[in-house]
């Protein structure tokens, strides 16, 4: 079983930055793509980024293109997400998660080998 870790959540104000983390442990990361995905009060998840096992292929929700970088450090067994420019309707739990196959969607539960336990977002002035 893949442990996944996530780190750097918290409060900021609209317009700011936040960096978050996703260490693995138990297993080496580098074998899986890594997405992030966020789930709002109320609402359902959603997928926001994914990045291929090499880190040469990316993928970003329309609403955070521009905004968001994902990345991956295999060497550190880690996987990051810098979100700038943060809005209000970005306030949600982020997770990561390790794909078999880096897509957004979530209709293939079988794709996702491990979540990690969520780390709060809120943006609020």
């Amino acid at each position: 079983q893949v442990q996944l870790v996530e780190s750097g959540g918290g409060s900021v104000q609209p317009g700011g930055s936040l960096r978050l983390s996703c260490a693995a442990s138990e297993f080496p990361l580098e074998d899986y793509s890594i997405g992030w995905f966020r789930q709002a009060p109320g609402k359902e998840r959603e997928g926001v980024s994914c990045i291929s096992e090499s880190g040469g292929s990316t993928k970003y929700a329309d609403s955070v293109k521009g905004r968001f970088t994902i990345s991956r450090d295999n060497a550190k067994n880690t996987g990051y997400l810098q979100m700038n420019s943060l809005k209000p309707e970005d306030t949600a739990v982020y997770y990561c998660a390790a794909l078999h196959i880096a897509t957004l969607s979530l209709v293939d539960s079988d794709n996702v080998r491990s979540w990690g336990q969520g780390t709060q977002v809120t943006v609020s002035q």
